[in-house]
């Protein structure tokens, strides 16, 4: 029998194990797009730094330890040279000019570039060393915009302090090979750690998500049959009652269709197995 040993991580990521289905990669994922229903790989970026915990999403500080605590609140703004965020620069107004996007919430246009993005290079090549992190040297609600070039003199004037930072690596390390594994390095995240941000209530996503994002799993329109005018007539999924037979628009506050709290107490006694589109028991 032949044995298949990937030897880089790009292979052993891509690798499909006979049996398992395509959906079990993760590029198949809903939430590799978006957080979504299997786990939310955003959370791998809260604890990219050694003492400090950053937002997933923005380079907002929401934790530290020990001194780094004085660092909640800043925002980390440049790491090895490299901005963490860009302007975002478009028009106002349907065929307007193009220019930066402030607004009063974001007076400097900034907007921070997904972790995966922005920390690509500076993973790549300095990973689990330490790295000279720049923050800002007040505590900065709002975003801030810098450029990638410090000296770029139409930078705003932020003031910033550096602090030298281990970036931890996110996957673990072979204890025999001393090579990389294609496993995520527990420090970085935890058990539950991926999936700690999904809807919580889950049930939500039956109400939240309509029939765009759970189409293959999530019906809308069920027991659809054309009438005598050769329209279609059928239930809305969500319906309380399927006689009369009409499809009714999602409308949290209709009567006629199940509420989060019926979802929430009894979600399994409430909907229908759908199968062919038909309700099944």
């Amino acid at each position: 029998m032949k044995r298949i040993d990937p030897k880089n991580l790009s292979a052993q990521l891509h690798y499909r194990a006979a049996g398992n289905p395509p959906s079990t990669l993760p590029e198949s994922a809903i939430s590799n797009c978006f957080p979504g229903l299997e786990f939310d790989f955003r959370n791998l970026w809260h604890h990219l730094f050694e003492g400090i915990e950053l937002h997933e999403a923005d380079n907002y500080v929401v934790g530290g330890e020990g001194e780094l605590q004085g660092l909640v609140g800043h925002r980390l703004v440049r790491v090895a040279g490299q901005a963490t965020m860009k302007q975002a620069i478009g028009p106002q107004m349907p065929g307007g000019r193009s220019d930066v996007l402030t607004s009063a919430s974001n007076p400097g246009g900034a907007w921070t570039m997904e972790w995966s993005n922005s920390m690509a290079n500076v993973l790549h090549q300095r990973a689990g060393q330490k790295v000279p992190c720049e923050f800002t040297k007040d505590k900065a609600p709002l975003p801030v915009w810098v450029s990638d070039d410090p000296e770029n003199p139409e930078d705003p004037k932020v003031e910033t302090e550096i602090r030298e930072l281990t970036l931890r690596p996110i996957f673990a390390q072979s204890k025999v090979l001393q090579d990389r594994l294609a496993v995520i390095e527990e420090r970085i995240a935890g058990a539950g750690e991926l999936t700690e941000s999904l809807c919580s209530p889950w049930q939500n996503d039956y109400r939240e998500c309509a029939c765009y994002y759970w189409a293959a799993s999530r019906p809308d329109y069920v027991n659809v049959e054309p009438n005598e005018q050769g329209l279609s007539e059928g239930n809305m999924w969500l319906a309380v009652h399927r006689e009369p037979k009409e499809y009714i628009p999602d409308n949290g506050r209709d009567t006629r269709l199940l509420t989060y709290e019926d979802l929430f107490r009894d979600w399994q006694g409430k909907l229908k197995f759908i199968v062919g589109g038909k309700d099944s028991d």
